[in-house]
């Protein structure tokens, strides 16, 4: 076994001050980055392992999701500065030991210089050493896991075939019915699926009835930066969509009726397939449908209002890609179309059902599929990487504990989208690839776990997209909840993550 770790000690620039913080290996300390004030600029991970050691690569992934979508060609995309997170703990625990053998102690990282929004430089900041926990007595093999995780290429071609068959008739009765208002719908498949960081089994499935609506003017609700009432600057008589108007504004919860009035009666016409729509949940902007052979599947239909004008001034400081994917990347995505779900904003203990909410599920997707600083990362004949391994991991992770607690109210608000965030913050955070080797996965996934328990303990989740709203705030998630998450999280990875093999 490798001789103990001395404990490291990080620091990082946290609202114009610099404040100590602990070994990324310590469940206290992870700096939260996000979108306002200057990222922090970090060398390059050194690589684990012993010096001359090639990179273990890892076989191409299967690609018979590509059914249901064209693989996609590699693209990059794009992120601002970042915002003041909360105040880090000075102290952590001792972690000792690596997983790996024998290996040298790390040298004490040399300072790095902290650029700001445009050009200007910070304080030094150290770049911090990470280092790996002895793996606990029966610790499952994160590759094994993967492996588990995997989906059967039988089950996606049975899945996708339904998937399409259902999805294409109604997307066609759609724009040829006598349904005018929604002739112009068209198809953006988003989710875990499509985005290939689905888990266990195809059985979920997520498409957008996209709808593009020219000179919309937004009007924000309550400061909220998530949640906007719709009007059109120009109203000309004869639009299908007025009698969705309550005043001046487009109401989401009478279209997203009617949206699913005319979905409702149209599944009554296809053959061949076993499907029924749910009952509606309250406040879910989707219409689920059932569908109960070859295999039970579900598939969320979201419509969504596209709008090709300027992002909202909530996204100004928002999606901080700027040293992971680039500058232009980001200016890139910024000029593509904004979407507008029928989600409503809470309003005391009901919902306001005439407000909509972003979406940016579109660039998420293509973050995840174009996720390299190199253009040929995770190519048949690029290097590897493990940043979706870590996901796919975090988000299993949740899934598990929520198995295993399934009566426990604590763990009821949480979902995959939190994990999500978080993943993509750690992104910004370790933007190079060396950084995210797939020889690293173990180190990597640690640093993701981390980075996820430093959210919850400071109660400071930033949104990705809009860096004033924090979706850990206490009137989103109680304490005690993100204090019980935090907890079983602790102590799944002291104990090697005995979740995993779990039910």
């Amino acid at each position: 076994m490798a001789p103990p770790r001395e404990k490291a000690t990080r620091t990082a620039s946290v609202a114009g001050a610099v404040v100590p913080m602990v070994s990324a290996r310590s469940a206290q300390g992870v700096p939260i980055e996000s979108s306002g004030p200057p990222e922090a600029t970090r060398a390059p991970a050194r690589r684990s392992g012993r010096p001359g050691e090639k990179p273990r690569g890892r076989a191409p992934p299967s690609r018979a999701e590509d059914q249901a979508e064209g693989a996609a060609a590699p693209t990059r995309e794009g992120e601002p500065p970042a915002a003041p997170g909360p105040p880090l703990p000075s102290s952590g625990s001792h972690r000792q030991g690596s997983v790996r053998a024998t290996r040298e102690r790390r040298p004490q990282p040399s300072p790095v210089e902290v650029p700001g929004p445009t050009e200007s430089r910070g304080p030094l900041v150290p770049n911090p050493g990470r280092g790996l926990r002895e793996a606990a007595p029966g610790a499952w093999k994160l590759r094994a896991v993967l492996e588990q995780l995997r989906l059967s290429r039988r089950e996606i071609s049975a899945a996708v075939e339904v998937v399409n068959r259902v999805v294409d008739h109604l997307l066609r009765k759609l724009q040829q019915g006598c349904e005018s208002e929604f002739r112009g719908v068209g198809l953006l498949r988003t989710g875990s699926y499509y985005e290939r960081v689905k888990v266990s089994a195809p059985n979920e499935f997520d498409v957008m009835f996209k709808l593009e609506v020219p000179r919309i003017e937004l009007q924000e609700y309550a400061n909220s930066g998530t949640h906007y009432f719709v009007k059109f600057k120009r109203n000309p008589k004869g639009d299908p969509l007025n009698q969705f108007l309550e005043g001046e504004i487009l109401s989401a919860s009478k279209m997203l009726s009617k949206f699913r009035a005319v979905i409702k009666e149209e599944i009554k016409n296809i053959e061949d397939t076993d499907v029924i729509v749910e009952r509606k949940k309250k406040g879910s902007p989707a219409v689920t449908l059932l569908m109960r052979k070859p295999m039970e599947i579900s598939v969320d239909i979201t419509l969504a209002l596209e709008s090709k004008g300027s992002w909202p001034a909530s996204t100004l400081n928002g999606l901080p890609i700027n040293r992971w994917l680039g500058v232009k990347v980001r200016n890139d995505m910024r000029r593509r179309p904004f979407y507008l779900v029928p989600k409503h904003a809470r309003e005391g203990s009901g919902f306001q059902e005439e407000t909509w909410r972003l979406s940016f599920s579109h660039v998420e997707k293509d973050l995840l599929k174009n996720h390299g600083q190199a253009k040929t990362c995770c190519e048949t004949d690029g290097v590897k990487c493990c940043r979706k391994d870590c996901l796919k991991l975090m988000k299993y992770l949740l899934e598990q504990l929520k198995k295993k607690f399934g009566k426990r109210k604590e763990l009821t608000k949480f979902c995959s989208y939190h994990v999500k965030t978080a993943f993509f913050h750690v992104c910004t955070q370790d933007p190079c690839d060396s950084q995210w080797l797939s020889g690293d996965l173990e180190l990597c996934f640690d640093k993701c776990v981390t980075y996820f328990l430093q959210c919850l303990r400071t109660e400071q989740l930033q949104h990705y997209f809009i860096p004033t709203v924090n979706l850990f705030a206490p009137d989103q998630i109680d304490k005690a909840s993100k204090e019980f998450l935090s907890k079983q999280i602790e102590d799944q990875r002291n104990n090697g993550f005995p979740v995993f093999g779990a039910f």
